[in-house]
């Protein structure tokens, strides 16, 4: 899997295969994992909350950032347990996240363990839409002296749209949502929600709205992050 969605974070994503849709019926917490070295292993919960048996698979990719695209690749470092299983009615069933690597983490290493609710054959009746969830889930082990992000921020042009740049020197993630850019007293672009991770020691890019009335002077930047709010002037590059 080379590429991954971009935004799906641990939100679930919705795949349209055969709708009169039923409710989602598969729900894994928590939202995210982080395990500081020693710790070495955690657990997800997933909850089925249909009136009949649903089969998931459970996977783990590492996952990195490499010229502003994501990806995930197959990894050995990290295993879950049990990679799948049937979920009774109404039950909550564990899975282990757990490093296997004998590799000391000094940084921060990041993973997603994608959990995909499987279609049942059985149920597929002509005429009616059948929803399955997937779900994506950011895990990180950190290194017990790895150092917090420090993120630097640019805003490039790109054809008639603005780019928001962020190359993290730091050795831990930055999670950025609920984005706005002013120039002048003025809103140029906005997204609400998550916007994305830029990960230790990488970088990254995401399209910010267009960029035809946009000078060259500086943008006011407010956003929120995992440590609290973000409220930087950034250089809008090029002309």
């Amino acid at each position: 899997m080379r590429s991954m969605l971009k935004g799906i974070g641990a939100m679930g994503l919705f795949m349209l295969l055969y709708g009169n849709a039923t409710a989602a019926s598969l729900r894994v917490a928590p939202t995210n994992l982080e395990m500081i070295a020693p710790g070495s292993a955690a657990v997800l919960t997933l909850t089925n909350e249909a009136k009949r048996p649903i089969n998931v698979q459970i996977r783990v990719f590492r996952w990195t950032q490499t010229n502003g695209v994501e990806q995930l690749e197959p990894t050995n470092d990290v295993v879950v347990s049990p990679p799948s299983t049937a979920l009774s009615a109404n039950k909550d069933y564990l899975v282990r996240v757990i490093r296997v690597s004998k590799k000391p983490v000094t940084r921060e290493e990041s993973y997603r363990v994608i959990v995909d609710e499987l279609p049942d054959p059985a149920r597929r009746k002509s005429g009616t839409v059948t929803l399955v969830v997937r779900y994506s889930i950011p895990v990180f082990f950190k290194g017990p002296d790895a150092s917090a992000p420090k993120v630097a921020w640019t805003i490039k042009r790109s054809g008639n749209g603005l780019v928001l740049a962020a190359r993290n020197n730091g050795d831990t993630r930055l999670r950025l949502s609920e984005l706005q850019l002013i120039q002048n007293g003025r809103e140029i672009a906005t997204r609400k929600g998550l916007v994305g991770y830029v990960l230790g020691g990488a970088s990254m890019e995401w399209p910010v709205g267009g960029g035809k009335s946009v000078s060259s002077g500086a943008v006011s930047m407010k956003a929120q992050s995992d440590s609290g709010p973000l409220d930087v002037n950034v250089a809008v590059s090029g002309r």
